[in-house]
């Protein structure tokens, strides 16, 4: 492969120029939730509007700890335990099963992986229905565990898709090699492939959780008790039948992004590359 090419002169400041703007363009609803959440509710609806607080608002943040029925802390605890148990449950399954899809020939194999696709892309309304029904009968509803399910749904055919392109690229040769050298095919499997596609799982690792922590729906339709609520349905205690605290809103939303940014912030690298790499071969 030849070296990387590197863009300088003009090119490279008009580069430079365009990437500055863009990079404000997609920043600027985040700058503005910001702001928002520091004014008072005076200033928010004032015209024209501010680009900074005149007056700091903290208020709007003290709220969110404040105890009563909806608590920051316990929804902080109910999201995370949600989002991992659905992370580790996608994992679990979609690691062994893309692997059998990637390297085993067998009748319905394009059917499998077309619904798969497909359940990608029924909205979460068509969902609720059937969903609702079977955890009644299950005895799993205004639990944990409905939620976690619920969000499973979506990380195990998301993973399955991502990582049958993982396998599918390893070398025959490699698994075999490892037959030679005397591991069985479990053995194989978890001290050859699986460390090989580490990118590929780490990436539907992440995502699985992400989806499940940013879910209101599921969440909002089958867990009734507030406790055990995750914290994306703390949004609806801030909207009222008589108006809507904006800056207790957008101070809300600054905490529940918190964790998605660290997430993104110390897992891009491996988010890119197993973005990358995932897309090598179908």
């Amino acid at each position: 492969m030849g070296e990387e090419k590197k863009i300088t002169g003009r090119k490279n400041v008009i580069l430079c120029i365009v990437s500055v703007l863009v990079l404000c363009f997609l920043l600027f609803p985040l700058f503005w939730t910001l702001n928002t959440s520091l004014k008072t509710e005076q200033e928010i609806f004032q015209n024209p509007p501010t680009f900074y607080p005149h007056v700091l608002n903290t208020q709007s943040y003290a709220a969110q700890v404040e105890t009563g029925d909806f608590n920051m802390f316990r929804s902080f605890a109910n999201s995370f335990l949600i989002s991992l148990s659905s992370m580790l449950i996608a994992v679990v399954l979609a690691v062994p099963a893309s692997y059998a899809i990637a390297k085993y020939r067998f009748k319905g194999r394009k059917v499998m992986l077309l619904f798969f696709l497909v359940t990608q892309m029924l909205p979460v309304s068509v969902l609720l229905t059937p969903m609702f029904i079977m955890f009644k009968g299950m005895h799993v509803y205004n639990t944990w565990w409905s939620a976690i399910l619920a969000d499973t749904t979506i990380g195990i055919p998301f993973s399955i898709l991502i990582l049958k392109n993982y396998f599918a690229s390893i070398p025959k040769e490699l698994e075999e090699a490892a037959y030679i050298d005397g591991c069985t095919r479990f053995g194989a499997f978890m001290r050859i492939l699986v460390p090989v596609a580490k990118p590929g799982i780490i990436v539907c690792a992440v995502f699985s959780f992400l989806y499940a922590w940013g879910d209101l729906a599921y969440g909002m339709t089958f867990i009734l008790d507030q406790q055990k609520r995750p914290i994306t349905a703390g949004i609806f205690n801030f909207m009222g039948q008589y108006g809507t605290k904006w800056s207790y809103l957008s101070a809300f939303a600054i905490v529940t992004i918190i964790p998605v940014a660290v997430i993104f912030i110390f897992m891009q690298k491996y988010i890119i590359a197993g973005m990358t790499n995932g897309a090598v071969k179908g």
